[in-house]
């Protein structure tokens, strides 16, 4: 094939599913590193070193709080026209700041106010490699994938994700057997070489595939930190996007610190059983849901304007569904089938996932002059600060609810009932979150008239 041929393919196909999955082996990269600090040395804190569960939680929220730089971040992605060296970049200063947390966590078990002073600083780097390499690796993806396969993208690479923090919590747990600081600390130091490496085999050559969707093809220099804030800020269809992420991921992390407790206080699980039971039920539903939304929204949205935003939608009303019903449960406890309810709620969640995030590469290029980074950046601070805040927003909640009504399964049940309302609201948001300035900067050509079926992407 000619020189200029394969160019030519290269800026109007994008990439293609192979790349699609090398950029899926970054996000998994990410998630492995992760996992190491807020599951792996959450326990060990709580546990062998017998501190407070806020101390872990706390670093946790603060690695979250950090990411309010994702703008900033993808704003300089955006302006050095090389994303690959921010997406390697930020895993290596992610895979650093797990190294050295692990570090942390051992002078804490002697010394702690050492260690956790440490810990702050690691904890501080965890958030800002997460925020930089992420965001670099959505915008590379938004920029370089065809609108028809968005929604197949987001749930490759949102799949690759939860299977890399998956298959590294196995296998880290197998290494740490027989457990002891420095075998933690070796292993720690093998997972960050391994998902470093990853990472650069990954992208190796992979920014020049990129196709021609988005604003990172345009000529000329993206504005300046503060005008490209501001131009997002006055556009009404990214304005509405920010807050329906900033409200829908409150509602899908508000449930995560309560679904085990609820199941031993209302069911009476033990904890190995609760363990089981969400884990196979709801979070095997995300999964499905994922790969539903993911082949659903590519095969019968495509390039027409109904696009994603039905999926959107009905992830989020399917959200809504679930958790009214957990309140349900919460006052009537067993014979009621906890193990369907938990699929639906789960089925709804990934689905709602998948189309959220490949509605947010359709919207990633909305502007005039901004590009996919800064973009991609305000949504993900938006979506980081959420995690954080739902996740605290469920617990307190529950004990605040506990304390006032003096009745547990009336406490879950005004809990879920605020959950699901607040799906119901994202679901109101996500049907005004969208226009023909959104669609015209996804490349997605109207076909005829349309109506109350416009997509996000």
């Amino acid at each position: 094939m000619h020189a200029p041929l394969a160019s030519s393919l290269v800026k109007t196909q994008g990439f293609g599913w192979l790349g699609i999955v090398r950029i899926g082996l970054v996000q998994a990269a990410i998630g492995a590193l992760v996992m190491l600090a807020t599951t792996v040395l959450n326990r060990v804190m709580v546990v062998e070193l017998k501190l407070l569960a806020a101390i872990p939680a706390g670093l946790v929220a603060w690695h979250y709080a950090v990411q309010l730089g994702r703008p900033l971040w993808g704003h300089a992605s955006d302006k050095g026209n090389n994303r690959t060296r921010w997406i390697i970049g930020g895993v290596a200063v992610l895979a650093a700041g797990g190294l050295l947390a692990t570090q942390a966590t051992i002078i804490m078990a002697t010394s702690f106010v050492p260690g956790f002073a440490l810990a702050v600083l690691a904890y501080t780097l965890i958030g800002a490699g997460v925020g930089a390499g992420g965001t670099s690796a959505l915008a590379l993806l938004a920029s370089g994938v065809a609108p028809e396969r968005r929604a197949a993208a987001a749930a490759v690479t949102w799949t690759m994700m939860v299977a890399g923090i998956v298959a590294s919590a196995i296998t880290v747990g197998q290494f740490l057997k027989p457990f002891s600081f420095d075998r933690m600390l070796l292993v720690a130091g093998g997972l960050a070489l391994a998902m470093v490496a990853l990472t650069v085999i990954a992208t190796w050559r992979l920014e020049r595939q990129a196709g021609r969707f988005g604003h990172a093809s345009r000529d000329g220099a993206a504005p300046d930190f503060r005008a490209a804030l501001t131009e997002i800020w006055n556009e009404p269809a990214a304005r509405r996007f920010t807050i329906f992420i900033f409200v829908s991921m409150i509602a899908f992390s508000m449930q995560d610190l309560i679904l085990e407790p609820f199941a031993g206080l209302i069911f009476g699980m033990e904890p190995g059983e609760s363990t089981k039971t969400v884990g196979q039920f709801h979070q095997g539903g995300i999964l499905i849901g994922m790969i539903v939304a993911g082949v659903g929204g590519s095969a019968f949205s495509g390039k027409r304007a109904a696009g994603l935003r039905p999926w959107v939608v009905g992830g989020c009303l399917a959200s809504g569904l679930g958790l009214g019903a957990l309140g349900l449960a919460a006052i009537n406890g067993p014979p009621w089938p906890l193990e369907a309810n938990l699929f639906v709620l789960g089925f709804g969640n990934g689905v709602f996932a998948v189309a959220a995030i490949g509605s947010m590469m359709g919207l990633a290029g909305a502007g005039e002059n901004t590009r996919e980074g800064v973009r991609m950046g305000v949504w993900g601070a938006s979506q980081a600060i959420a995690f954080g805040l739902g996740g605290l927003l469920g617990a307190v909640g529950l004990d605040l609810a506990r304390a006032l009504l003096g009745d547990v399964g009336a406490a879950f049940q005004l809990v879920f009932a605020v959950e699901a309302a607040a799906f119901v609201a994202a679901a109101l948001l996500a049907v005004k979150a969208t226009g023909a300035q959104a669609i015209r900067a996804s490349g997605i050509q109207r076909e005829g008239p349309t109506g109350p079926g416009e997509a996000f992407a």
